[in-house]
Formats: C-alpha cells, sequence, structure tokens
C-alpha cells in the first residue's frame, strides 16, 4: 500500500463540510483537523502512487471550499 499525505487549507467556515467530503472518499485512510498554516492532513492510501495522485486531482482537489494543497508522497516504507 502506498501513501500520499495531504497538507490542506479551506474556506473560512467550511471546514467540517470538507472533512465531512474527505471522509466519503475510499482512498482517504485518515482526516484530520490541525492547528498552524494548514487547516486540514489527509492520509490517502492506494495501490499505487498514480492512482493515489489520480484522487487527489480528481476527486480531493475539486471539493468546494478547499482553497490549496500541498501533496507529500511517503518514501522508504
Amino acid at each position: 500500500m502506498e501513501l500520499i499525505y495531504l497538507l490542506a487549507r479551506v474556506d473560512v467556515g467550511r471546514l467540517e463540510e470538507v472533512v465531512h467530503r474527505l471522509q466519503e472518499i475510499r482512498e482517504v485512510a485518515e482526516v484530520q483537523a490541525v492547528t498552524g498554516p494548514y487547516d486540514v492532513i489527509v492520509k490517502v492510501e492506494a495501490e499505487r502512487i498514480p492512482t493515489a495522485l489520480d484522487v487527489v486531482l480528481q476527486r480531493i482537489r475539486k471539493i468546494p471550499g478547499l482553497l490549496t494543497t500541498e501533496t507529500l508522497v511517503a518514501v522508504g516504507r
């Protein structure tokens, strides 16, 4: 299983909605609201990195209220 972590900024007042939509995506293993420069950390699991990246590009980044994302591919597992 391959892992991608996504750091995301969310529009003011839409955190709960965005977290709920993220949790509905099968490949999203975990969502955690955090403090600091980002609002949410998302753990995405898939069989292959290209599949995980496709989930980020085609599903996650299209969620209304999600402003910016930074994608981190886990290495050395």
